[in-house]
């Protein structure tokens, strides 16, 4: 059977330049380089749900491609392996959890869990992250939240990779925000997207695997729009050079929320993600909202207004070869591809797969046969 691969943050390509493996051996692999590599169990276990979750939901940009960095980060001593996580309480409905420069998968749903239990209380909880690191697809910790039946928001900044609206020069980071809502009969609502015109980490899978860059999407060293992505210095907000405007107060929210309401650094002056120095921590912000449906409205009530509008959106007349989606039905449907196909790994990070598993003396992925 023909399998494409096509989920949301990846590319269309034929199976013939990916391998496909089980999310049961890519789990495996994950969480042992990971641990082999310094982390403990529970830093372990945090990234490896997240970065296989991400992948099979498609969202490749934030999935597994990204070990061999956190690997680095980690070795390299800018990730704390075992954090001493701290959650402080700061008021009826808010709290802060120092990340102890760990890894920002672990803090994030730790933070939701607080939110949620800050929710059981109060209808409503917000928590702060401070002293973390990049914590992957902020997408992971909304669904957390949405499975146990809460409404949550996740967003963060990260360092500078982004114009300003009319800018010439990188100011904000890709900025990722992500809203789910549970619904009764179905996985939750969900969206998770960057504030740019494409994430940063998609500029970098697209050059892996010689793909050029949609238009209207980066800029080169002169300014000049640019599709090859080794060209890339600084992406476009959401919306574009027309209407980026839009893309560019999303980041700015996140900025506030992630750093002026934490005391972390704003993108422009974060350490770039990519290096080339792995030493020192990069101390980032996170922001979680979590809202308790009954605390605003009857639960049968939400139930039913939840499932009118989907089924509205779903029925709206669409394009030739479309149809109407919700926010997270592309998701679901890829993860339930990919549970069932195998999860694409491209060429290029199965390579790097093939030397993780020889440095750290593990049995390598295997791929499915045909």
């Amino acid at each position: 059977m023909k399998r494409e691969h096509q989920g949301t943050g990846s590319i269309p390509v034929g199976e013939k330049d990916f391998r496909y493996v089980d999310r049961e051996d890519l789990d495996r692999f994950v969480r042992e380089c990971l641990k082999r590599a310094g982390a403990d169990d529970p830093s372990a276990d945090a990234v490896t749900r997240s970065l296989v979750g991400a992948s099979c939901r498609g969202v490749d940009s934030h999935g597994v491609r990204l070990l061999p960095h956190y690997i680095k980060a980690l070795t390299g001593g800018r990730i704390n392996g075992a954090p001493n996580l701290r959650y402080s309480r700061i008021s009826g409905g808010t709290g802060r959890l120092d990340a102890d420069d760990g890894f920002g998968h672990m803090a994030g749903y730790r933070a939701i869990e607080e939110g949620m239990r800050l929710a059981d209380e109060n209808g409503i909880g917000a928590v702060t992250v401070i002293n973390s690191s990049h914590f992957g697809a902020a997408g992971s910790y909304t669904i957390h939240a949405a499975e146990a039946g809460y409404l949550a928001i996740a967003l963060c900044n990260s360092d500078k990779f982004v114009l300003p609206f009319d800018g010439v020069e990188s100011f904000h980071g890709t900025n990722p925000i992500s809203f789910a809502a549970p619904l009764s009969k179905e996985r939750p609502y969900l969206f998770d997207m960057a504030t740019s015109s494409i994430p940063f980490n998609r500029v970098r899978q697209y050059g892996a695997i010689g793909r050029h860059l949609p238009p209207d999407v980066a800029v080169d060293e002169n300014g000049t729009m640019t599709t090859d992505p080794e060209r890339a210095v600084s992406l476009l907000p959401v919306g574009g050079s027309t209407y980026g405007y839009k893309g560019a107060a999303l980041a700015g929210m996140c900025e506030v929320l992630s750093a002026a309401l934490t005391g972390m650094a704003f993108g422009n002056h974060l350490l770039r993600m990519a290096g080339p120095e792995y030493a020192t921590p990069r101390h980032l912000g996170h922001f979680f909202l979590v809202m308790k449906p009954e605390a605003f409205i009857d639960p049968d009530l939400y139930r039913e207004q939840m499932e009118s509008y989907l089924a509205d959106l779903r029925s709206q007349a669409a394009r030739p070869e479309a149809r109407v989606m919700a926010p997270g039905d592309r998701e679901w449907a890829e993860e339930a591809a990919r549970c069932k196909n195998g999860i694409p790994i491209d060429p290029a990070v199965w390579a790097e797969f093939a030397h993780l598993a020889s440095n750290f003396g593990l049995v390598p992925l295997a791929a499915n046969s045909e």
